[in-house]
């Protein structure tokens, strides 16, 4: 699908702006903020505001074609990745790496069977886990 196609699919209006920062963001494979966006984009794109890349950002979440993710260090940071998936933040890189696990998943579907949680339907689940990222020639993976 291309960048034009997804903006259709949701309503949104093939802008240069909305096209640049969406390309920009779904080659970072990272989950940057809009500050990085902004400083990829803007050699080729001088004219283009950061306010203006927060702006579209927001737009994306609201409609769906990004999510937003949480970063301890308070900065507000942004995934393409649509597929279910857990993030692990690395207080100190500041890093958030994806992971994916179905058996966790099920594990956490089968806890709230188990506990009869029946007032709820999972729609999806994002677990976050925080903690350092390790040298591992250094240091213990798990203490």
């Amino acid at each position: 699908m291309t960048l034009r196609d997804k903006l259709a699919a949701v309503n949104l209006k093939a802008t240069h702006q909305r096209l640049t920062i969406l390309a920009a963001i779904e080659e970072c494979h990272t989950h940057p903020s809009p500050e990085k966006i902004h400083k990829i984009i803007k050699p080729g794109n001088p004219t283009i505001s950061l306010a203006t890349v927060y702006n579209t950002l927001e737009t994306f979440a609201r409609v769906g074609l990004i999510n937003k993710v949480a970063s301890l260090s308070g900065n507000l940071r942004y995934d393409p990745n649509l597929q279910a998936h857990g993030h692990i933040y690395c207080y100190n890189t500041d890093e958030i790496i994806d992971y994916y696990d179905e058996e966790l998943n099920k594990v956490i579907i089968d806890f709230f069977k188990k506990k009869k949680v029946n007032n709820l339907k999972i729609k999806n689940i994002t677990l976050n886990i925080n903690g350092d990222k390790l040298d591992k020639t250094k240091d213990v993976i798990i203490k």
